[in-house]
């Protein structure tokens, strides 16, 4: 049997580092399940404009 896309989402994750320091945050893209994962997504992603490894969260 199929699965069903409908569950399926895409999520933008924001720096929040760069979000305090008054600078463009820099975002990735990424699908998830909703109802796997109901709560914000959060990863240590690499900022490029900082240069390290930064907390990113969902927005929305």
């Amino acid at each position: 049997m199929a699965k069903k896309k409908g569950d399926l989402v895409t999520a933008i994750l924001e720096c929040t580092e760069s979000k305090d320091l008054g600078l463009a945050p820099s975002r990735y893209y990424t699908k998830k399940n909703k109802k796997k994962h109901p709560d914000k997504l959060e990863f240590k992603k690499y900022n490029p404009k900082l240069k390290k490894y930064t907390v990113h969260r969902e927005i929305k």
